[in-house]
């Protein structure tokens, strides 16, 4: 038997979740205070924990959205154990527990290689942008983004993520700390976000937008709620105009993940995704 046999892997509890996130900023991916409780709500047996001898040693996630897409995150072993197949033995697993749906991940640019024998492959880079920001008064037009009917999210929504995902929305936009604005125009909703305070400063995510300049009147909104301090904000680097917001407002490249699946995803209209939900969740 290997080494690797003994690692007891189970579903995690409701408390274990702040392992994986204390071990997420520990790697440097600055989680936000309130993302577990919202993690939680799409598919709680879909985040494990390997022990070894009752203690953590290894995280991972992967959650099912619906019968056909699931997303895969938290994969850290402790950094003492690495190297020993343990990572190899919660990676299977979470594998399984999606059966034959196709997988998403951000996984750190060093794993591509190893994510693509696994049978992902590269859609595009995201970039984390940060820095701070200078704030003003939001502009004219903003509304709070419980104001806008759910039902108008949630259409938008899908035209920027590959799965449904309602328990999860509503539990971002009314989590504790997270402030959510939204633009609407001639009545029809075409921009919108949510900021959310994180282990340092304040992440923005998701930031959706007809234009740039939609985006900009959200994004602006969001860092004057946020009241200083800096700001986080991922961009997938295929959208030039969100580059474009992130680096006219000052912010730099912080940290940079590859955006992979295991196969063809329904088409997303990524020019409106000025800013990624959650490199945990997709």
């Amino acid at each position: 038997m290997s080494k690797a046999d003994d690692l007891r892997i189970r579903v995690m509890r409701p408390d274990e979740m702040a392992i994986a996130a204390d071990w997420a900023a520990a790697e440097g991916w600055n989680p936000g205070l309130a993302d577990g409780a919202c993690f939680a709500t799409v598919d709680a047996g879909g985040f494990l924990i390997g022990e070894l001898d009752g203690a953590p040693a290894a995280t991972i996630s992967c959650v099912n959205y619906d019968d056909r897409f699931a997303f895969l995150g938290f994969y850290i072993v402790r950094p003492d154990l690495r190297g020993r197949g343990y990572g190899l033995r919660i990676w299977n697993a979470a594998v399984e527990h999606a059966g034959d749906r196709i997988i998403g991940l951000d996984g750190v640019v060093a794993q591509q290689d190893n994510y693509q024998k696994s049978g992902f492959r590269l859609a595009y880079p995201n970039v984390r942008y940060g820095g701070r920001v200078t704030t003003a008064a939001a502009p004219a037009g903003i509304i709070a983004l419980a104001d806008v009917p759910f039902a108008a999210v949630e259409t938008d929504d899908a035209t920027v993520f590959p799965a449904p995902r309602t328990a999860f929305l509503r539990a971002w936009i009314e989590a504790p700390g997270h402030v959510g604005r939204a633009l609407v125009r001639d009545g029809r909703l075409v921009a919108w976000g949510v900021i959310r305070p994180s282990r340092t400063g304040c992440k923005i995510g998701p930031l959706v937008a007809d234009d740039r300049a939609a985006a900009e009147a959200v994004f602006a909104a969001l860092a004057a709620a946020a009241g200083g301090g800096e700001i986080f904000l991922d961009v997938p680097s295929v959208n030039r105009d969100a580059v474009a917001l992130a680096q006219d407002h000052g912010l730099a490249p912080v940290f940079e993940t590859a955006r992979m699946y295991t196969g063809a995803i329904r088409p997303l209209r990524l020019e409106r995704v000025f800013g990624v939900t959650t490199f945990e969740l997709g």
